[in-house]
Parts: structure tokens; C-alpha cells; sequence
């Protein structure tokens, strides 16, 4: 099948083949005909689904299919599930929480979960789990999407989810090579450094992506990252030396590689001469993930092309790579997603089982000096900070124990004074889940 698609294909089929770009059905129909127009005239390879609600999603991604004449590759960033992207769906935990959980099968029933509801709209790759390594407190962007600072730890967990997400027949990412977790810059707007030696990075940050790799990850996202130590200059996502030595030959891999994606600040104006996406594609990333501008990312291409700066071998390897992905979910057949009774079925009892039970299992007892279980005999202080008033906190234990509210208000001696009378305190801190 691979072979006999990529045979009736042009040049600008096959070049468009490599793109990916992203769809928002909240945006209404002067969006929708905007895709649909880059679908007919760039020849798409895939669309990543964005904001929006489930059944519009799903609407727009049957016509999608319809009006391609190749099958589009369907993806979605859905690391705690869809709810990351579409409203009217339960949320599962983040990674972080399920980072604490010791049963690693849960983890993996998580994955399989959030592999079965991305399925059912249609969805073909999920680019998750995300396994950098949370050691840097200042990371704006990663932080409790990480499974954790131990490196073993994160590899499981992210193993464990990425078997689940497989045994859903939904494809895998793991993120964001070589390791976007101890920077203090949001690779959306700037380029974060890696500060790391090659001793360090090898035997810590890479390790997880080593582990999915060889136990077989779908795919795996380069991060726009400054990696002096691999290689000084020039972001991860544009380096051939990081994507051949230390992605593909390290490990043999033979997984598609994708680029995070192209219109994020730490990746954009880096290369004048070939452009971004030419740059990118040299370096040997096989899917350009959101480009800045599909018509000039294309036509540059296509020059690039006839300019000699890749050939035919190279563009078949990536083209039937990505082709490959699609045979392996379905996509030889004509898929159609059934809209009747989308809502249902993601939204079932089993999430609420899952959601709970994860939650339940993530609870870790740090340590306790004789202070556990809570007295039911006394009055206690209940003292909240955090940029969340905790009311969910503070309603269920109000439920079994006498509670008296400690305002924080910035006067310290008032809060002292309420605290004086009491013998035990519960100090919640809270995050908004925003």
C-alpha cells in the first residue's frame, strides 16, 4: 500500500506529505475553509487538532478526510487526555500526579484510557508522554507535565503510558528530545539553554527517550533547544548532528521524528538561507509540525528540492515513513468517525473510576511525626495560601473534622494571634489547575 501511494504521487503531493498544520474547530467557518483550502492546494500530510469542543472536532475532521485525496495522519497534544484541548470533557491528572503513583499498570490503564477516547474522535497519534526530567524549579512550561525529577522514574511512567496509549492502536511522541526539563525559558518565546556536559545529558536527560525508543515509541518531537554540548549555535530541532548521532544511531531508531512545533519563538528567523523548514528537514526530521506559513514553507521546499539540496531517496524516506503510520492505523481503509454519541462515550464511568483512583493513589505521606490521623476531638486551624482558595480542600475535610478558617491577609501578627489558639494546624497550598 505504502509503495503504490508514494508511486501515484508528484513531488508537491509528496512535499506536502510532511506537513502537518493546526486546526482550531472553536474558530468557526472561515477557519474551517482555510484548512480545507490548504488540504487541496499543499497536498497535507496531517492535521493537529487543537481548541474546540468533541463533536465539531469530529465533524470537521470527516470532512477533512473526505476532501484529501491521501489520507491525513489526525494528531492532537492531549497529555492529560482531549480535555487538554476540547471542552466538555473530564480531565485525567497531569503528569506530575501520576508521577507519584507506585502502581505503574494504573499508569498504563491512564494511557490506554486516553488512547481509547482519542480513537474515538478519530485521532490517530497523540503526542505524548512528555518525559523530560523536572529538576529545574523555574521552568515555565514543563513543570507538573513532567512524571518527576528521577530519571528511572519518569521512563517508567512514561513507558507504562506509552504501552497503554499502543494497546489503544494509538500512536506515541515522546518529548521533547533531548530534554526541555531543567531550562528556565518557555521555548515558545525564546530559545532555552541546556547547560549540561555530554556525560550529564547522556546518562540523565536522554535516558528516558533512550528506554521508549528501544521499546519502541511511535514517534519521538525534537525540542527547540541551545545544546552546547551536542552541538553549540544552532536549535536541536535544526541539527543533524543531534537528530543522526544522538536520535537515530544511538538507539537505531527508526521511528518517525517530528519536529515541536515550527512557529514557536525559539525556532523561528533561525534560518535565512533555507528557511526554517528546509533547515529542519536536512537535519533529518521526517513531520514539520505547524508551520509558521504553509504556502512559503512549501514553495521553499520545492525549491530546495530542485536545487539539489535533498533528493528523491531522501524525501521517499520520510514520505514513507509517514505512509508507513498511516497503514499501521487503518488508514488503507476509508475511516469515518460516528458522531452520534461522541459525548458519552468519552465522558463514561470508567473516567471517573480512573480519574479518582489515580488521584487516591498519587496521595504521599511524606513523613508523619505522631500527628496523623487528625484529631476528631479538637477545633482545627485550616490556613490556605496558594494562588487557589482550595474550597474543594477545605469543604471535604470540613466534612469529618471541626474546622476553623486562618485568613491570610499580609498582616502577619493577625494571622499569628488566630493561630495562637489553636493546637493544630492544616496548612493547604493550592494551584490553580489553570
Amino acid at each position: 500500500w505504502v509503495d503504490s501511494v508514494y508511486a501515484q504521487m508528484s513531488t508537491e503531493q509528496k512535499i506536502g506529505q510532511l506537513f502537518m498544520v493546526m486546526a482550531f474547530s472553536e474558530q468557526g467557518d472561515q477557519h474551517f475553509e482555510e484548512i480545507a483550502r490548504q488540504i487541496d492546494d499543499y497536498h497535507l500530510g496531517g492535521i493537529i487538532f487543537s481548541l474546540g469542543g468533541p463533536v465539531e472536532q469530529s465533524r470537521w475532521l470527516n470532512a477533512f478526510q473526505e476532501r484529501a485525496k491521501t489520507p491525513l495522519l489526525i494528531g492532537m497534544d492531549a497529555e492529560w487526555g482531549v480535555a487538554m484541548r476540547l471542552d466538555s470533557v473530564r480531565p485525567f491528572p497531569w503528569n506530575m500526579t501520576l508521577g507519584a503513583i507506585q502502581d505503574n499498570k494504573l499508569v498504563e490503564a491512564v494511557g490506554n484510557r486516553i488512547g481509547e477516547q482519542a480513537r474515538r474522535l478519530g485521532v490517530h497519534i497523540n503526542f505524548a508522554p512528555d518525559v523530560d526530567i523536572n529538576t529545574n524549579p523555574k521552568n515555565p512550561i514543563i513543570g507538573n507535565r513532567s512524571f518527576g525529577e528521577d530519571k528511572a522514574n519518569v521512563a517508567a511512567k512514561g513507558l507504562a503510558f506509552m504501552q497503554g496509549m499502543h494497546r489503544a492502536g494509538v500512536l506515541s511522541s515522546a518529548k521533547h528530545f533531548p530534554g526541555h526539563g531543567d531550562t528556565a525559558k518557555d521555548s515558545h518565546h525564546d530559545l532555552p539553554l541546556i547547560r549540561f556536559d555530554r556525560k550529564r545529558l547522556f546518562s540523565t536527560e536522554l535516558f528516558p527517550f533512550d528506554q521508549l525508543m528501544q521499546a519502541g515509541v511511535s514517534s519521538v518531537m525534537v525540542g527547540h533547544l541551545n545544546v552546547p554540548a551536542l552541538e553549540e549555535g544552532i536549535p536541536s530541532s535544526l541539527s543533524k548532528t543531534i537528530i543522526e548521532e544522538h536520535l537515530r544511531k544511538r538507539n537505531q531508531y527508526k521511528g518517525l521524528i517530528i519536529t515541536d512545533a515550527m512557529n514557536m519563538g525559539a525556532a523561528s528567523e533561525v534560518s535565512k538561507i533555507n528557511s526554517i523548514d528546509v533547515a529542519a528537514f536536512l537535519a533529518g526530521n521526517d513531520i514539520l509540525l505547524i508551520p509558521n506559513d504553509i504556502k512559503k514553507a512549501t514553495k521553499k521546499m520545492k525549491r530546495a528540492f530542485k536545487q539539489g539540496k535533498f533528493d528523491e531517496a531522501r524525501l521517499a524516506h520520510s514520505v514513507k515513513k509517514i505512509l508507513k503510520a498511516k497503514y499501521k492505523v487503518g488508514l488503507a481503509q476509508p475511516q469515518k468517525v460516528e458522531l452520534k454519541g461522541i459525548a458519552e462515550d468519552i465522558n463514561t464511568s470508567k473516567d471517573d473510576y480512573l480519574i479518582r483512583l489515580a488521584m487516591g493513589e498519587a496521595l504521599t505521606l511524606i513523613q508523619d511525626k505522631g500527628v496523623l490521623p487528625l484529631s476528631e476531638n479538637e477545633t482545627l486551624g485550616f490556613l490556605s495560601l496558594g494562588d487557589d482558595e482550595g474550597e474543594a480542600f477545605y469543604t471535604a475535610l470540613a466534612k469529618e473534622r471541626n474546622l476553623q478558617r486562618i485568613h491570610f491577609t499580609g498582616d502577619r501578627s493577625i494571622t499569628i494571634d488566630a493561630a495562637k489558639q489553636l493546637e493544630t494546624i492544616v496548612v493547604g497550598f493550592h494551584r490553580s489547575n489553570a
